[in-house]
Parts: structure tokens; sequence; C-alpha cells
């Protein structure tokens, strides 16, 4: 086992070699997040409402 000093020293040469996101890079990912997940809900829901008033339809016949 290391001792704490090799430890800490390890850690920081570990994070040196992370490659950080530019404030550019994290705003452009978080606005496609927003936007793929509006279109996803829409999606759903269309589905969500042609599966609804097909079901509608169909059970309506059987009245």
């Amino acid at each position: 086992m290391a001792n704490p000093f090799q430890f800490i020293q390890q850690v920081r040469t570990e994070v040196g070699k992370i490659a950080w996101p530019t404030r550019r890079e994290v705003g452009l990912t978080t606005v496609m997040v927003l936007v793929m997940a509006t279109l996803a809900s829409v999606f759903f829901f269309l589905v969500d409402l042609a599966i609804r008033t097909g079901l509608t339809q169909v059970l309506s016949l059987f009245n």
C-alpha cells in the first residue's frame, strides 16, 4: 500500500489527464439534451393520443 503522500501525487497526476469540456461544449450539450427531451415527450404524447383514440373508437363499437 502506498503512503498518503504518494497517493496524493498519483491523484494529482490522474486529475491532470482529464479532458475537461469547455463552457461552450457544456452549453451546447445542455441545449441538445433539452431539445431531445422535448422531442421525446412530444413523440410519446402523440403516440399515447393515437393509441387512446384508437382504443376509444374500437371500444365504442361494442357499446
